[in-house]
């Protein structure tokens, strides 16, 4: 029998549509995800919040800080002019090229983080980034410099999308895409840790969102190789015309939901001694 070791395992994207909040609840409910990220500034978010409250204690609930989609909650003349966040490519070449309105970022950090604790009355038990963007450059000098002045005491962990190139090879799943967003968040996790943060260590879970693709032997090699404070991402939920509107990952995260209620999922984990488990366990 596999050595039994913890990982935590995060939905993303909470609040992006009512469906997809709908199968991440399921998931909840079912106790089969450990934790979930909230995009508080989606116009679902007020309403999707309170579902929350009871796994208050049972599972990370984290906000999953949103420069990409919808619109913002703060005025960003500079970065949103016309009411709509930009796309990611916008994000990375403004980073990269010192162009970012990083006061404009940090506003926005500011009243995202606001929105969750005005509804949780709380805290978020961690941060994290939609498509990984509180990691990249530029966005996560004025992420930093929020969540350390906000933070003082204690401290929400914070999710590094980073992985060492090793064990993102042993995985053989998706291998460009995590190495590239290895490359580019690569600073995000030490500084952090110098700043008292806390973050996982061993991160997987990026997929190809191909409905044609068999999700359960991807989520196989997600289990293999993980790091000593595993974290591994996933984008579950129910399909609804808001998200056909609004996103292109809309077939898989049915098949995600479906995947994580099945015994599959469960004999996967026992075989490799994988365990669920709230990130203060792990």
């Amino acid at each position: 029998m596999a050595e039994t070791h913890h990982f935590v395992l995060c939905a993303d994207d909470y609040a992006m549509t009512p469906g997809v909040s709908r199968g991440i609840l399921d998931l909840l409910e079912a106790g089969r995800i450990s934790a979930t990220g909230a995009m508080t500034n989606m116009p679902s978010w007020h309403e999707a919040a309170p579902a929350l409250a009871p796994f208050v204690g049972r599972a990370d609930l984290g906000l999953h800080f949103n420069l990409t989609c919808g619109a913002p909650l703060s005025a960003m003349p500079k970065l949103a002019p016309g009411g709509e966040l930009p796309k990611l490519a916008a994000i990375l070449k403004a980073g990269v090229t010192g162009a970012l309105p990083e006061e404009e970022v940090a506003a926005e950090l500011s009243a995202q983080l606001t929105a969750f604790e005005d509804a949780m009355g709380r805290a978020p038990d961690f941060i994290d980034g939609h498509q990984h963007v509180h990691a990249m450059p530029g966005v996560r000098r004025a992420f930093a410099r929020v969540v350390s002045a906000r933070y003082p005491g204690q401290k929400p962990y914070l999710r590094t999308s980073a992985d060492s190139p090793a064990r993102i090879l042993a995985r053989a799943s998706e291998v460009k895409k995590a190495l590239l967003v290895a490359g580019l968040t690569a600073p995000f996790g030490p500084d952090l840790r110098t700043k008292g943060f806390a973050t996982n260590a061993g991160f997987s879970g990026y997929s190809a969102f191909n409905p044609r693709e068999d999700y359960g032997a991807a989520f196989a090699r997600y289990l293999k190789a993980r790091g000593p404070r595993h974290l591994i991402m996933c984008h579950p939920g129910k399909i609804d015309d808001a998200l056909r509107a609004l996103d292109p990952v809309v077939e898989t995260r049915l098949q995600e939901r479906d995947f994580f209620l099945s015994t599959r999922f469960v004999d996967l984990c026992a075989e490799s001694g994988a365990r669920l488990a709230r990130f203060p366990e792990v």
